[in-house]
């Protein structure tokens, strides 16, 4: 198998397969983390901590290693990195308390090596923002599958161990893409090194994706809050979970579909509006369909626009060192928008952290604009003069 600058199909599909279990735990935090709880393995302020833990350790690793690893011996790092998963979701098995925390933090580490791998080969490809969106609903269709059999079967007769026992059963199937990934990759820009840090337009590009993630990631967990403020039962809120991650897939579908044909600020600017429209009926007493249809509107929006923080980050950084960097920032974001609202939020009302996920957002999407006009003016001016 040859190594390329631009992966093959098959190079990438087996970066989606390797990806999958960097993010499979994303959507399934609410299950395990209540059935550790119910077991009183954890407490209410460990399984916030367990959470973010996780988050962040995945965060940090990949984006160290986008910064600090040349791309090499690919197949044994992410070999490395499944085996090393699946003994820390079978060692949470084992743990309870404090400990469970510093498990899930060797756990995050994994997975970032895992996602380190999966975008630096999505950075490479021709239509980034197409494979980013396959990723992406990927990984959702997992999540919904695993979601079911917590439900069903795994928790119900095992407790969380049951979910952590099939998390570790995915991680070990990860085992199989590693065969079909490439053993390196070249650098993202012929005569740079593969490694890096992105240059200050990269930063800032890095910093709208955490604000957009952070917007997001601070209005979604108080979902059954809103729905009680506005005289809503918590089967209303369950019910919108499970219409949301259906929605995430059209989403996801969309994205895909679109990838190549448009460019990526118009699905930034037509997404901030439809958040923000969903999220202005979060605030107000409204009837459950309605309740329930703008959390599908949500979910739709976050994953239509998942895909296009790749080619925001490429426009912005042409050697494409950012680029590789996104996947740590949206978890960094995705860490940061619930510690953010922390303050914000009361047992009674927690509404304030809609205006917090909104101020987030708009900030993030002036940044876009801002980075996109200052790129088009001097190529516009670039152009008029070789004319």
């Amino acid at each position: 198998m040859s190594d390329t600058a631009a992966p093959t199909r098959s190079q990438a599909l087996a970066a989606v397969g390797l990806g999958l279990n960097a993010l499979a735990i994303t959507g399934l935090f609410a299950p395990l983390m209540g059935a550790l709880a119910d077991e009183h393995r954890l407490s209410v302020p460990q399984m916030g901590l367990t959470a973010t833990a996780e988050l962040f350790s995945v965060a940090i690793a990949a984006g160290a290693a986008g910064a600090f690893l040349q791309p090499k011996r690919l197949r044994f790092i992410g070999a490395g990195a499944c085996l090393a998963l699946a003994g820390c979701d079978l060692g949470t098995m084992a743990a309870s308390g404090w400990l469970t925390p510093a498990v899930r933090a060797g756990a995050g580490v994994a997975e970032g090596l895992l996602l380190w791998i999966t975008i630096g080969l999505i950075a490479r490809m021709q239509t980034p923002e197409r494979w980013a969106g396959i990723f992406l609903t990927a990984t959702t269709v997992l999540q919904l599958v695993l979601a079911l059999a917590f439900a069903t079967f795994a928790i119900p007769a095992f407790g969380a161990n049951g979910g952590y026992a099939l998390l570790a059963i995915c991680a070990l199937l990860g085992l199989a893409p590693t065969l079909a990934a490439p053993g390196r990759l070249l650098p993202l820009v012929e005569g740079q090194s593969g490694a890096g840090a992105p240059p200050p337009r990269g930063w800032i590009a890095l910093a709208a994706t955490v604000l957009f993630f952070s917007a997001n990631g601070a209005v979604v967990i108080y979902l059954q809050r809103y729905a009680l403020q506005a005289g809503l039962t918590p089967a209303v809120a369950r019910t919108a979970v499970w219409v949301a991650l259906a929605a995430q897939l059209l989403g996801g579908a969309a994205a895909t579909a679109l990838a190549g044909r448009i460019r990526w600020l118009p699905v930034f600017a037509v997404g901030t509006v439809l958040w923000l429209a969903a999220w202005t009926c979060f605030s107000m007493r409204v009837p459950a369909p309605l309740f329930i249809a703008a959390n599908g509107l949500s979910g739709f929006v976050a994953l239509l626009v998942g895909p296009f923080y790749v080619p925001l980050a490429i426009e912005a950084d042409p050697s494409r060192r950012a680029a590789v960097q996104t996947g740590a920032a949206q978890l960094l974001g995705g860490a940061l928008g619930p510690l953010m609202s922390i303050a914000l939020v009361t047992d009674r009302d927690a509404h304030p952290v809609l205006i917090l996920g909104a101020s987030l957002l708009i900030g993030g999407l002036m940044i876009m604009i801002w980075l996109h006009v200052t790129f088009a003016v001097p190529n516009l001016r670039s152009a008029v003069g070789a004319k």
